[in-house]
Formats: C-alpha cells, sequence, structure tokens
C-alpha cells in the first residue's frame, strides 16, 4: 500500500516535491547513503544488505556506524555546510525509522518506504509515522 503523504501533515506546510516514481528496490537508509540498488536496514536475518561488521540492531549506534562505512560522523548541527554532506536520522519511541540526505541547494531528499523520493525541509517528515530527528552526520563531500 503506498504512504500517503497526508501521514506527514508538515511536508504540505513546509512544501515538498515528489521526485521519482515509486521503487522497491531501495528504501530510504540506502537512498540517504546514495544507494539505489539493495534495501539497507539491519534484519537480524540478514534479508537485507547491512554494512560488514557492523551490529544487525534497531539501534541509533548501529545506524550511526553503518553511515560511519561510508565517511559519516556525528555533528551538531543540520545547517548546510558547503564542502559537506549531511544525513539525518529519525527514531520513534527510540527506534530508528528513517534517514534523508542532504542535497546542494540545502532541503532534503527521502526515500519514502518502497515508494517515491521527496525532497522536502527537514523537519517536514517530523511527525507520528517517522518521529524526530535525533542525530545528523556529516562526511567531506565526495563531489
Amino acid at each position: 500500500m503506498p504512504i500517503d503523504h497526508r501521514h506527514f501533515p508538515n511536508l504540505a506546510a513546509t512544501g515538498f516535491q515528489i521526485t521519482s516514481a515509486p521503487d522497491p528496490i531501495y528504501n530510504c537508509i540506502a537512498w540517504a547513503a546514495g544507494i539505489t540498488d539493495a534495501w539497507w536496514w539491519p534484519d537480524p536475518a540478514g534479508y537485507d544488505y547491512w554494512p560488514s561488521g557492523v551490529v544487525r540492531a534497531e539501534r541509533r549506534d548501529a545506524f550511526i556506524q553503518a553511515f560511519a562505512t561510508i565517511g559519516y560522523f556525528p555533528c551538531s548541527d543540520s545547517s548546510f555546510e558547503p564542502g559537506f554532506d549531511k544525513v539525518a536520522l529519525y527514531e520513534q519511541n527510540g527506534i530508528p525509522t528513517h534517514a534523508a540526505r542532504q542535497l546542494p541547494n540545502g532541503r532534503w531528499t527521502s526515500k519514502l518506504g518502497p515508494e517515491d523520493d521527496t525532497e522536502h525541509e527537514l523537519d517536514g517528515l517530523t511527525g507520528p509515522l517517522y518521529g524526530v530527528v535525533v542525530q545528523v552526520l556529516r562526511r567531506q563531500s565526495t563531489c
């Protein structure tokens, strides 16, 4: 069942645009990591891709370690910084739910489950489905 954008009341208020068609091959974590050919999730059974050596657990530290394998480290601020790529991690009730990647224009891009990619403001996805941003990570830009 498609994700209904009405589940994100802040999207309309802050402005968003759909930037791709649905694609079940990758999810938000993969998209935030720049990957479009695998579903990233710490599935304990190992059915989904997860970086080697990172604990397969739905915990913030595991997601931080997963992004560290591609050069991201915690930072304190979500504002745009030229020369850096940023990823924001969301949690609901202490469990990771989503990740978004900052675009060169300072806005954010997210993959909504198996559905579309969306360009939005960072707080556009906060709410009852994904919770709130709990950690921002950054790395030196690869471009």
